[in-house]
């Protein structure tokens, strides 16, 4: 191939492979990187939370204010196993 015709092929494929395509023949798009930033953020945030609450629960055991309820435990224990059943 000669170079503007190459040039322009390569630009071709590039857009394909990278799903950058015009139209498709079924008019189909899927598109993910919105969808991916917000579950991204969502268990970023997630993710914030539940180490502050780690924390919060290390200074409470550490401090010897830590009083789990053995009843919500086992209850929570209870639940899990019988949920993966």
């Amino acid at each position: 191939m000669g170079g503007a015709a190459g040039a322009q092929e390569t630009g071709k494929v590039g857009r394909e492979a990278s799903g950058l395509s015009g139209a498709s023949g079924s008019g189909d798009r899927v598109e993910f990187s919105s969808t991916l930033k917000g579950v991204s953020r969502a268990l970023a945030s997630d993710g914030a939370a539940r180490a502050g609450r780690v924390a919060s629960l290390a200074r409470a055991y550490q401090s010897g204010s830590y009083l789990p309820d053995g009843y919500v435990i086992a209850r929570g224990l209870v639940s899990d196993a019988l949920a993966g059943a």
